[in-house]
């Protein structure tokens, strides 16, 4: 399909958006239509804002978390006890 079966295409605006990187990209987006306030850099892939002076922060990775770090979150070490003491006695009571 050609330019000439396609028609005429919609009007577009160029909006510049900035990482904390310092790079800029220049998407294309349709007049009638509101620009998003953040954008994936291409370059690095850190989100993008509309302020070059402010730019949003990058993205925090957080530490790999072991299954027991999670449980120790949702647990006190009192509960954690009381949890290992009653299935001791299940377990007890089944090897008789």
């Amino acid at each position: 399909m050609g330019e000439d079966e396609r028609g005429e295409p919609a009007p577009r605006v160029c909006v510049s958006f900035w990482c904390a990187n310092g790079h800029e990209s220049r998407p294309q987006f349709a007049v009638d239509v509101a620009a998003p306030e953040e954008w994936d850099c291409p370059r690095c892939g850190w989100p993008a804002g509309l302020d070059p002076d402010n730019p949003p922060a990058p993205p925090k990775n957080e530490p790999y978390k072991t299954h027991l770090a999670y449980v120790k979150e949702r647990r006190s070490d009192g509960d954690g006890s009381n949890l290992l003491d009653e299935a001791l006695e299940r377990f007890r009571a089944r090897q008789l």
